[in-house]
C-alpha cells in the first residue's frame, strides 16, 4: 500500500472494534496464506479504502431488525466469509464458489454418497439457476424436474443471481419436509409450480442390466471408486458372452476427471488421447492419454472390435461424463445414442482453505480428442433417442416406467441389435461427421455472404 493509498485510509474515522477486527482479518488471512503475508497483484493496485468505508459505516449504524429470525448471531468471522465469498462471485464463473465451513460440509456429504434433499445437481448459469440433472429414482426426479429447467423461485423466494451453493442450502433440510420450487421450462410459457418432498438421498454409482441381447452398464456418477466398480462391472459383461455394450451416462453430472480418463482406458490402445486441459497462459497443457491411472497393460483396451459399443447421453450428462463419451467416440470405438449432453467444457480444482471452509475454482477448459471445447452447446448424438415428458408421465402411471429398463433404453437397445460389427458402428459416425461438418461449412458461407452483402 503506497503512502496516498495509506493517507486516504486513516482519513475514515475507525472504531476500535472496525479497527481490531482489521488486524484480526489481515492475520487470518496471514494463516491461511502461510506465515508469510503475500499481497496478490490484483490487490496491489486496488484502492481498498472503500470496502474498509462501507465496513467503518455497517459496523457504526447498521441495524439488524432480523435478529429474532435467525439461529445464530451474525459473527465478525461471518462478514470474513462474506468479503472472500464476494471477492470469488467477482470472478463471474458459475463453477468457482467459495464454501463456508457449512456449504463446504455439504459438498463432503455430496461426496460420502448420502445426503438429505431431493437429489438434484444445480449451478448458477449466467446469473439463472440451473438443474445440471436430477439424480434417477430421487424426488427431484419423480416430480419430473429435467435438466436445464431453471429455478426461479425456492419456496416463494427468488433465486436470480443467487450462488449453487447458497440454493442448495435451502433445497436442502430434513426428509419428509417439503421445497416448493418455481420452474421455468424452454418450450413452456409459464412457470410450472413444484413441490418436492426430501427424502435421504443416497447417490449410487453402477449398476449393470442384461436386456435382448444387450449389457447395459448405467453409471451414475464419477467417484474415487468408479474405475474398480467400472471394471467389476466390465468383467462381467465379458463373462456374459455378450457383445454389445450401452454405457448409460443419462444424468450422469459428472465427477472425478482420473475415473473418466481411467474408465475410457479400458477400451482403446495405450497412448490414444482422452482430454486436453488447457490451462491458458497459466501453465502448459495438459495431454491425458489412454494408460495413464492403470497399473498395468492388462487393464487397457481389453475388447477386441469384435463388441460394439455405444454411450447413452442426455442433457443431464455433464463434466467427465462429457470427456468420456467425447473419447469413445472421437477415437472411433463408441456410438452416442440419445440426446445432446450438457455443455459443461470446464475443470474445477477443490482447496481447502482453512477452519473447515474450501475453494471450488476453474483451472482449464478441457478439449475432446477432435478438438472441441463443448462448453454451453455439448456432445451432439449420432443417433437421436429420445423420451417425452407425456411418455414418461404415463409410463409413472401405470408402475412401468423404472430406474432399470426404461422407455427411452429400451429404444437404444433395439437401435443396438441393428449392428452387425464394427464396421456398422463406424459408417454412422462417419456419415454423422461429414453431416455436421457440411452444416458448418453451409452455415459459415452464409454468415461470409451476410457480411459481403452489408458491404
Amino acid at each position: 500500500m503506497n503512502k496516498n493509498k495509506r493517507k486516504s485510509f486513516f482519513k475514515i474515522k475507525v472504531s476500535i472494534k472496525s479497527f481490531l477486527f482489521f488486524i484480526a482479518l489481515v492475520g487470518a488471512l496471514a494463516f491461511y496464506f502461510g506465515s508469510v503475508f503475500a499481497v496478490p497483484a490484483g490487490a496491489q493496485k486496488t484502492d481498498l479504502s472503500l470496502m474498509y468505508k462501507v465496513w467503518n459505516i455497517l459496523d457504526n449504524d447498521f441495524l439488524d431488525v432480523h435478529r429474532e429470525e435467525r439461529e445464530k448471531e451474525i459473527t465478525e468471522k461471518d462478514h470474513l466469509w462474506g468479503i472472500i465469498a464476494g471477492l470469488t462471485a467477482s470472478y463471474d464463473d458459475p463453477y468457482t464458489v467459495f464454501l463456508p465451513p457449512s456449504q463446504s460440509k455439504d459438498l463432503n456429504d455430496d461426496i460420502s454418497g448420502e445426503f438429505g434433499g431431493i437429489g438434484v445437481e444445480i449451478e448458477n448459469r449466467g446469473g439463472y439457476l440451473t438443474i445440471v440433472s436430477p439424480l434417477p429414482g430421487t424426488p427431484a426426479d419423480r416430480a419430473g424436474l429435467k435438466a436445464k429447467d431453471i429455478i426461479v423461485k425456492i419456496d416463494d423466494k427468488d433465486s436470480i443471481n443467487i450462488s449453487s451453493a447458497e440454493a442448495a442450502k435451502h433445497i436442502r433440510g430434513e426428509p419428509g419436509t417439503k421445497v416448493k420450487l418455481s420452474i421455468a421450462r424452454r418450450g413452456k410459457p409459464d412457470l410450472m409450480e413444484v413441490e418436492v418432498e426430501r427424502a435421504v438421498i443416497k447417490i449410487p454409482t453402477i449398476k449393470t442390466y442384461k436386456k435382448d441381447g444387450v449389457f447395459v452398464i448405467k453409471l451414475y456418477s464419477f467417484t474415487e471408486k468408479s474405475p474398480e466398480l467400472f471394471l467389476n462391472a466390465v468383467k462381467e459383461f465379458s463373462e456374459s458372452g455378450y457383445d454389445k455394450l450401452i454405457i448409460d451416462l443419462r444424468g450422469n453430472p459428472g465427477g472425478h476427471l482420473f475415473a473418466a480418463v481411467y474408465i475410457a482406458g479400458l477400451f482403446l490402445p495405450e497412448g490414444e488421447v482422452i482430454v486436453t486441459e488447457d490451462y491458458g497462459n497459466k501453465r502448459e497443457k495438459d495431454i491425458l492419454r489412454s494408460g495413464e491411472y492403470h497399473e498395468s497393460n492388462g487393464s487397457i483396451n481389453i475388447f477386441t472390435d469384435r463388441v460394439k459399443i455405444a454411450v447413452l447421453i442426455d442433457g443431464g450428462s455433464a463434466s467427465a461424463s462429457e470427456i468420456l463419451a467425447g473419447a469413445l467416440h472421437d477415437n472411433n470405438r463408441a456410438v452416442l445414442m440419445g440426446t445432446n449432453s450438457y455443455g459443461k467444457g470446464t475443470v474445477q480444482e477443490l482447496k481447502e482453505i482453512g477452519e473447515g471452509a474450501s475453494l471450488k475454482y476453474t483451472i482449464a477448459k478441457f478439449i475432446l480428442p477432435g478438438g472441441d471445447w463443448i462448453s454451453q452447446k455439448g456432445i451432439p448424438v449420432d443417433i437421436k433417442v429420445d423420451i417425452s415428458e407425456e411418455e414418461i408421465k404415463k409410463a409413472r402411471e401405470s408402475g412401468s416406467f423404472s430406474d432399470e429398463i426404461d422407455p427411452q433404453l429400451l429404444r437404444a437397445i433395439k437401435k443396438m441389435q441393428a449392428f452387425k460389427s464394427q464396421d456398422d458402428i463406424l459408417k454412422v459416425i462417419e456419415e454423422k461427421r461429414e453431416e455436421r461438418r457440411k452444416k458448418a461449412e453451409k452455415e459459415r458461407e452464409e454468415k461470409i455472404k451476410k457480411i459481403l452483402d452489408k458491404e
